[in-house]
């Protein structure tokens, strides 16, 4: 399919995708059993203080009798950030950002000592005119995690925006974001506060958890807020995924269009180089992930400066929710679009509600709510927007 948009925008050429729609795909497969390490280091990169995931005296006396990885944690154990198999077949001239995930979770929790394979490959795609760069691709891509037991653990469908970078470029549509924001001491005291308000619920909850017989509709979920954002943060984010490290992922045999995808030529990575200087190919210094790092790079793409990954933003709502359920809960579903990146200076700011509690007729299945989960940045910009199934008082894992 090539599409293009009226007066002089870009072809956006498509004709290279169909051929990967349900293709089994190439992964990369983690070497080593997860650890405890692993684990404290993904809390520390999602700026998530539950003790659960970092403290073995904590997590000892917890319902689980161990340490035990956050659902988010789940994405962490593949790579490309759940969105290698949205990102398949050629596209001249383009490049990609995250336009959402959907999760499902079946229950079996990650701990020390597991190690997850995956199963990908590419969903859908659909074409449509955006501001932000005319013809845009909303392709979808799903990912498998399977444990060693052969347990499905959870699935992934990752959105991701495939745009003309030119075609971006050109129209600026983050002009208004161009300017980093320039923090006061006193406006830094003030978020740190709000920051730590958060902490001090969280940590005040204990091992207690959310009581389905006591939760209500329209009940608010404890405000959290993260950031300022800054190179350093997103750099902390990226390197907390274990296949990050050199040498602890291999990739599988199989077909997969990742590496030719249409990148332009300062997002390519080097595999040859890679051979003998690992930096050629880690995902962050160089290749399609070096905007979020490198602003000259970021601008190259259309973006004003650097900016975060939507993996973290699908985990940072993905934590919220976890530890609001506290030790008894879960989330089943999850639904979330993204609509803003997080960039360097701005601050995120979520906040939640309960909108339904759904009590199914007996015998169909367990009771569950919905949580509505808003993310805004400082001066009210929409991040993101999801819907969450939570699960409380499990007291089956």
């Amino acid at each position: 399919m090539t599409m293009a948009s009226d007066g002089d925008a870009l072809e956006l050429d498509t004709t290279d995708v169909d051929r990967w729609l349900g293709v089994p795909l190439q992964r990369l497969q983690p070497r080593y059993p997860i650890t405890e390490s692993d684990i404290g280091r993904w809390a520390q990169g999602m700026q998530n203080p539950n003790p659960l995931y970092y403290d073995p005296e904590f997590a000892a006396a917890s319902k689980f009798g161990g340490i035990v990885a956050p659902q988010s944690f789940t994405v962490a154990a593949g790579d490309g950030h759940g969105a290698t198999p949205a990102v398949q077949g050629r596209v001249p001239g383009s490049h990609m950002l995250f336009g959402g995930d959907e999760w499902w979770f079946f229950g079996p929790r990650i701990r020390p000592g597991d190690l997850l394979q995956r199963d990908t490959m590419l969903f859908d795609y659909r074409v449509t005119e955006t501001r932000f760069a005319g013809p845009t691709m909303f392709s979808r891509g799903d990912t498998t995690y399977i444990n060693q037991r052969g347990e499905l653990v959870g699935k992934q469908r990752s959105t991701a925006i495939r745009y003309l970078v030119e075609e971006a470029v050109r129209r600026s549509s983050f002009a208004e974001n161009a300017p980093e924001p320039v923090w006061q001491p006193e406006e830094l005291a003030a978020n740190d506060e709000r920051k730590r308000a958060y902490y001090r619920s969280l940590h005040a909850k204990g091992h207690t958890a959310t009581s389905f017989d006591v939760v209500e509709k329209g009940e608010r979920l404890p405000e959290r807020v993260i950031g300022p954002h800054s190179v350093a943060s997103f750099t902390t984010e990226h390197r907390a995924r274990p296949t990050t490290v050199w040498g602890a992922a291999y990739y599988t045999d199989g077909p997969t269009g990742l590496w030719d995808a249409g990148w332009i030529g300062e997002m390519g990575r080097d595999f040859d180089r890679a051979k003998y200087d690992p930096s050629a190919n880690d995902g962050l210094l160089e290749g399609a992930s070096r905007g979020h790092v490198h602003p000259e790079h970021a601008q190259l793409i259309g973006m004003p400066r650097a900016y975060g990954y939507g993996s973290s933003m699908g985990s940072w709502i993905l934590d919220y929710v976890e530890n609001w359920a506290g030790e008894g809960g879960w989330t089943g579903h999850l639904l979330a679009q993204y609509r803003n990146p997080a960039f360097v200076g701005d601050v995120t700011i979520l906040t939640g509600e309960v909108k339904e509690i759904v009590v199914p007729p007996h015998g169909s299945g367990r009771p569950f709510v919905t949580v509505d989960v808003e993310m805004r940045t400082q001066s009210d910009a929409v991040m993101a927007v999801a819907t969450a199934e939570v699960y409380l008082d499990d007291a089956s894992q």
